[in-house]
């Protein structure tokens, strides 16, 4: 068996091996020191003599070397070879995986019923999955960052040791799920634990430094030996792919780095535009958001003022001893019409002869011609059109069978939509019905 030993030995970056086999692209050497792909963390990078690696998998117990072009003759069975791994991914994923060990211990601060539920580290961010009684807020986003910096700031000690699976699991406060086996145990009786914080004195029992520690899990990646190592952590987002799982993304390093630039040049920018500092940005947005509000209130008066006026403006005729004003619309749809139309069927408005009609239609103009009827509430009643007293819902039936479409609703207030007909001729049957 070929176990890898960058678990073990993550600062090793160069070794040399005896070739054990040889198919294809494919090479075992007698020992390596390329992390496999397992559990979240991505294959190693680097070189076998020179030549660059496609990937690096475990397979019956060994660690195949997939090289990316066929291997060169100083790479045969029984020769020893210079291998490198890549300096700046191996660093990096190190410091990625502890940092999710990291979150994951500021996880257990904030969340109630929390679990794990597996990670990923890609180039650009890692994602950590939590299942809490409760989805996180944008508020529990921040505790967690602030969290997890904290520990890195505290420059906590990173260890592991292997342990006996049933000393494994009776760890107190592990994380130690099926996730979280795969490459931890690799097949073994045997569990790698690692231990974020507490295990810094020689004499501390295992059970007092698990209960000490910042997180504690089973796990077969790639450390740091000190938070301190890991940089910044910043968050970036949350999702929720499952029923009770909470999905956080995160970045470290220069990708961190540059997302808090952005973040802190967004909030000068917000704060340079509303005149404010960047810590009084709340308060800010909050006064803006109030005069939004204002405005938004006031445009939809003055824009029910100026339908209710339109409204007012439309010829009237006699249809079944009531008075119909009837007329095309434009920029409006059928909900914006309630309020105007009951605005003028109440009195406020003018109309030809001065009074309020007893009765609106209106025809909606635009590529999805609509018409919208109202009824006084002292003159509704009857069937509509011949009936004792106008009806909006008999209206509006009316107009859909005679053009198509379809609508609804009662005796003082209905609407219809999808006409096949030009508006002017909607209203003009409207006045002649």
């Amino acid at each position: 068996m070929t176990a890898s030993r960058a678990p073990a030995e993550p600062e090793v970056r160069a070794f040399e091996a005896t070739v054990e086999s040889v198919d294809g692209r494919e090479v075992v050497l007698s020992e390596t020191f390329f992390y496999a792909e397992s559990g979240g963390q991505p294959a190693d990078r680097g070189t076998i003599d020179g030549v660059l690696l496609d990937d690096v998998t475990e397979r019956d117990g060994r660690v195949v070397h997939v090289l990316s072009e066929a291997p060169p003759e100083s790479v045969a069975v029984g020769e020893t070879v210079s291998a490198v791994v890549d300096d700046a991914f191996r660093t990096y994923c190190a410091r990625a995986h502890t940092a999710s060990h990291v979150l994951y211990g500021a996880a257990r601060r904030t969340c109630e019923e929390l679990g794990y539920a597996g990670f990923d580290i890609s180039a650009e961010k890692v994602r950590v999955d939590l299942t809490t009684a409760e989805p996180l807020d944008d508020a529990d986003l921040v505790e967690l960052e602030r969290l997890a910096n904290r520990a890195v700031w505290d420059s906590l000690p990173v260890s592991w040791e292997t342990l006996p699976e049933a000393e494994a699991r009776a760890v107190p406060g592990i994380a130690f799920n099926t996730k979280t086996e795969e490459g931890a145990m690799s097949g073994g009786e045997a569990v790698r634990v690692v231990t974020v914080g507490g295990r810094d004195e020689a004499d501390a029992d295992r059970e007092s430094d698990a209960a000490s520690a910042w997180d504690v899990a089973a796990c077969g990646g790639t450390h740091v030996r000190n938070t301190r190592e890991i940089g910044p952590i910043s968050v970036l987002d949350r999702s929720n792919p499952g029923e009770g799982v909470t999905r956080v993304e995160f970045a470290v390093g220069p990708t961190a780095i540059d997302h808090d630039a952005a973040v802190h040049a967004a909030a000068l920018d917000a704060a340079t535009s509303l005149d404010a500092r960047v810590g009084d940005l709340p308060d800010a947005v909050d006064r803006l958001r109030d005069e939004v509000d204002r405005l938004e209130g006031e445009l939809r008066a003055a824009r029910a003022d100026l339908l209710t006026a339109r409204l007012a403006e439309f010829p009237t005729v006699e249809v079944d001893g009531a008075t119909w004003a009837v007329g095309t619309v434009d920029d409006a749809d059928p909900n914006d019409l309630r309020e105007p139309a009951e605005a003028l069927l109440a009195g406020d408005g003018d109309v030809t002869d001065g009074d309020a009609p007893d009765a609106v239609a209106a025809v909606g103009t635009g590529s999805a011609p609509f018409v919208v009827a109202a009824v006084a509430e002292g003159a509704a009643g009857g069937d509509g059109p011949g009936g004792g007293g106008p009806d909006a819902g008999a209206v509006v039936d009316a107009v859909t069978d005679e053009f198509g479409g379809g609508g609804g609703g009662g005796p003082t207030f209905a609407q219809g939509g999808g006409l096949d007909a030009d508006p002017e001729a909607v209203a003009a049957w409207l006045r002649d019905r």
